[in-house]
């Protein structure tokens, strides 16, 4: 057998040493982890532990015991950064963050996750959870928030494939009816509601189910990612490793779902996975990294826990003792590498095309609307509202999404635009979202794609520096 040399090893030793260096590259970023921040241990004061009238540390609210112990969600360089590098083993890039609301104890910890995240290349989607009091104009609110406050980390998860946009998921969507205030972020922000409910997602970017024990059977599971590829939302069905929520919830009828050494995680992401049942997924959720109380987790469990009272991974994959304990992130990472990256991006339509305007200011003519630089832009005919911008797409096609772009350096500007005669709507460029936009159309075959543009507060013209199509 080859071996390699001892400076050789020694300098792949010190590359494995380095701030994300180990795995960053191979995460993969349709592969989401719900993420729980919500756990305190204290000077002997413990937060979610002791849920279920347990008493921590050696009883807690859970039928697994953590590798760690009764950690502190807070405990940044100690149980945050162990979770990271387990995450980077487990090859998902995302996270998505349990948030429950402006000034709440896990937003107060929400910087020092993103900082640990940011230091093993893996990225941080929210997950909205239904605190007192949240509407859908709250929502709204707190997705301003969110992207204000943490949208400058390197963490803060926007996803390339869909107008640079970050992921708000919603958990219990359905206690609110009336969603239509999401409107004001639909260009900006991909908002999924958790349902596999067609008819209550009309002002929704897409759709997931969190669900960890639906995910063995995957009901409506197709359909839903159906209607999403029609409409051009994104769908993310949830996939787990079993549910026990016993200790936690003492007399709780839901049933259990037992993880059969690992043969229900197989099954849900098989499920994810095939087009005739999972629908064709742009991401799989996965329900849990660390939802404890509801024995989700696919974080290590101690092999030896205190007491017979707590289950263990034993035998999951034909694993045994501490060996055991990392098997479903193992697992994990195989199932992304199945999912893979992301897929192949539909082509640009408006590319190169012939463009026409009803008007434009000197030397910066429609033509650069469409051609592939976003530095170069069309603006319209000053003080002459309102004025249009055509392009001529050869042939009749399906385009179910535009993305409008203007040059990344300028700043912050809302747009009113119509497309091809539809409603006009306010469209906000944002800088920190690199002024880029994204407008879901209904799929319609359609030769020319016209934009109306009635309004622009930042110059009196209609402006785009990127006029794009694509496919539903």
């Amino acid at each position: 057998m080859r071996r390699i040399s001892t400076l050789f090893a020694a300098l792949l030793l010190l590359a494995a040493t380095l701030p994300g260096a180990a795995h960053a590259a191979a995460l993969s970023t349709r592969t989401h982890l719900f993420y729980y921040p919500w756990y305190g241990n204290s000077g002997g004061v413990y937060r979610h532990w002791d849920q279920g009238g347990h008493t921590p540390p050696a009883d807690i609210g859970a039928n697994f015991y953590p590798s760690l112990g009764p950690y502190d969600s807070g405990d940044f360089t100690g149980a945050v950064e162990q979770h990271m590098r387990w995450i980077e083993q487990s090859g998902a890039g995302v996270i998505v963050y349990s948030w429950w609301g402006q000034g709440s104890y896990e937003d107060g910890l929400a910087a020092g996750v993103l900082a640990a995240a940011a230091r093993h290349g893996i990225k941080v989607a929210w997950h909205l959870e239904p605190y007192s009091g949240r509407t859908a104009s709250s929502t709204v609110a707190d997705i301003g928030y969110l992207t204000s406050r943490y949208g400058s980390s390197p963490a803060f998860y926007r996803d390339a494939e869909h107008g640079n946009r970050p992921a708000f998921y919603v958990f219990e969507s359905l206690r609110i009816t009336d969603w239509t205030a999401l409107d004001q972020v639909r260009s900006s922000a991909i908002v999924l509601a958790q349902t596999t409910d067609t008819s209550k997602v009309a002002h929704f970017g897409g759709m997931y189910t969190y669900d960890a024990i639906a995910g063995a059977t995957a009901p409506g599971w197709r359909d839903a990612g159906a209607f999403c590829a029609a409409n051009g939302l994104v769908w993310a069905p949830s996939v787990g490793p079993g549910y026990n929520d016993d200790r936690a919830v003492p007399g709780n009828t839901t049933p259990t779902l037992a993880r059969d050494n690992g043969a229900t995680y197989d099954r849900e992401w098989q499920n994810a996975l095939s087009p005739a049942v999972g629908g064709n997924p742009d991401w799989v959720s996965v329900t849990s990294f660390n939802e404890w109380h509801e024995g989700s987790i696919i974080e290590p469990a101690r092999s030896s826990p205190p007491s017979s009272a707590y289950e263990t991974f034993a035998g999951a994959y034909g694993t045994s003792g501490a060996a055991s304990e990392t098997a479903y992130l193992d697992r994990t990472r195989y199932w992304a590498a199945q999912l893979g990256g992301p897929p192949p991006a539909s082509p640009n339509l408006a590319f190169g095309k012939a463009v026409s305007a009803t008007g434009s200011q000197g030397g910066f003519p429609p033509g650069n609307a469409v051609d592939g630089n976003a530095s170069s832009y069309w603006e319209s005919t000053n003080n002459a509202f309102p004025q249009t911008v055509t392009v001529d797409l050869g042939s009749a096609v399906t385009v179910g999404r535009v993305v409008l772009k203007l040059p990344p350096s300028w700043g912050s500007r809302t747009q009113t635009i119509a497309v091809n005669g539809g409603a006009p709507a306010g469209y906000v460029f944002d800088p920190a979202q690199a002024n880029s936009v994204t407008i879901t159309v209904p799929p319609t075959s359609q030769r020319y794609l016209k934009l109306t543009f009635t309004g622009n507060t930042g110059w009196p013209a209609g402006q785009a520096s990127e006029v794009e199509a694509y496919a539903s």
